[in-house]
């Protein structure tokens, strides 16, 4: 009986639990499937076996789908993609067709789908923010370009954002509550989001930092030392077993990896952040194709690449986020929850801002980190929760900054669209 509490405890954490979250759900499952299925159903863009990589935005579709990816990067989830992809043979008949594509998207519309039911979970059910409220921060959210990118793309990113976003949740209700986190949570939590990202394996273990006076109880902290211990050594295993235990051909991977996609590019270092990083898992800027080809180089096509923003209003619209973000953490200095999303935020600024890892594409790494921002805004509502004028002032704010996003990734979605019509019928 107490297994079956926890497994239904578990399950009410992932999948909507009430009428409201049900509605959340569906109504991002129509949003989302629509345009899911129409791209799915008439273009090849979402998987086509003659594109390796970078078909749009620097997504790689195929490899992930085929092989789960690098395992330097990836190191579970070829295991992972192994039953995705055999679901959409066995949907499809064996072919890789538009039925085949078509299953890809709608997975990922229900992945993504249920990682915004998460983000309003912790709003309506962490922050206790007014429901009108939550709704406008949860739209505003919903809106994302990585939200509306990874609604219909087979990646990694796309699974990632469901199981940060879940966890995150959980992690946030145990805290809340005065309970740690489970043996079987950091397990989980190490090989679902270790498993298809190997640096995402730290925000794990983050929220063991703020568990109650874990540094004054020397038991609190051997037990926290034997989860973490027990959850990596779970993951080194699976991990090695992948690898046939030859762990030098990570090392050399690895290095190859960092130095491939750390080098400097010819674009300012301050726009790449603020256009890309910051901005780019947000806002649609500017579009550059470009011209690709296989391997072997006996099949060219284009791909997709965002360029800087052109104009002042998107860097406006980004400093004012970055703003709401700031003020949120400032006036929320002392909650621990607030620190858990600061920490796990700064985790992916040093990896892609200081170590430029991956930099010139960061706005395909969304799936990390975005859904700290609807977060922290949400605690910066809750800070003013007994200021009506204040509340006031952010929520039209907030509102404004909504229609404005909506009106320029809806444009720019149409642009896309005129992309795929030209390259991918």
């Amino acid at each position: 009986m107490k297994l079956l509490n926890k497994i239904s405890s578990f399950l009410k954490i992932i999948f909507p639990s009430t009428k409201t979250e049900a509605f959340i759900f569906l109504f991002f499952v129509v949003v989302y499937g629509a345009n899911a299925w129409f791209i799915a159903d008439n273009f090849s863009i979402i998987y086509d076996d003659r594109i390796p990589w970078d078909g749009y935005f620097s997504f790689d579709n195929r490899a992930i789908v085929q092989t789960g990816g690098g395992f330097e990067r990836h190191p579970l989830s070829n295991y992972f993609f192994d039953v995705v992809r055999d679901f959409a043979l066995w949907i499809s008949g064996n072919r890789y067709n538009s039925e085949f594509r078509l299953v890809l998207a709608l997975l990922s519309t229900i992945v993504i789908s249920l990682a915004n039911v998460q983000i309003f979970k912790y709003l309506n059910n962490i922050i206790q923010l007014p429901l009108k409220i939550s709704l406008l921060v949860l739209a505003f959210y919903g809106l994302f370009v990585t939200n509306i990118l990874l609604s219909f793309t087979p990646e990694t990113y796309t699974y990632t954002l469901l199981f940060l976003s879940v966890f995150n949740y959980y992690s946030a209700k145990k805290i809340n509550e005065d309970k740690t986190i489970s043996f079987g949570a950091s397990i989980l939590g190490s090989v679902f989001i270790g498993g298809l990202t190997i640096t995402n394996i730290v925000k794990v273990y983050i929220p063991f930092l703020f568990e109650k006076k874990i540094f004054w109880n020397w038991k609190k902290i051997g037990i926290a030392v034997a989860k973490i211990a027990t959850s990596v050594g779970v993951f080194v295993l699976l991990f090695l077993l992948r690898l046939d235990f030859n762990f030098q051909n990570f090392l050399n991977k690895t290095g190859e990896q960092y130095d491939k996609f750390s080098k400097p590019k010819v674009t300012p270092l301050w726009d790449m952040i603020s256009s890309w990083f910051l901005g780019g898992n947000i806002l649609f800027s500017n579009y550059e194709i470009r011209d690709y080809h296989n391997k072997d180089k006996t099949f060219y096509y284009k791909a997709l690449f965002m360029d800087v923003y052109s104009s002042f209003v998107p860097y406006l619209f980004v400093g004012i986020i970055l703003l709401m973000i700031i003020w949120a953490v400032f006036k929320n200095h002392k909650n621990k929850l607030v620190w858990i999303l600061v920490i796990t935020f700064l985790f992916d600024v040093l990896i892609h801002c200081v170590l430029k890892f991956g930099l010139h594409t960061s706005y395909i790494y969304g799936g990390h980190f975005v859904f700290v921002y609807p977060l922290l805004i949400g605690w910066l509502f809750f800070s003013f929760k007994e200021k009506k004028l204040p509340m006031t002032f952010l929520y039209g704010i907030l509102l404004i900054l909504t229609v404005y996003l909506g009106f320029t990734n809806f444009y720019r979605m149409s642009e896309f669209y005129q992309f795929l019509e030209t390259y991918y019928r």
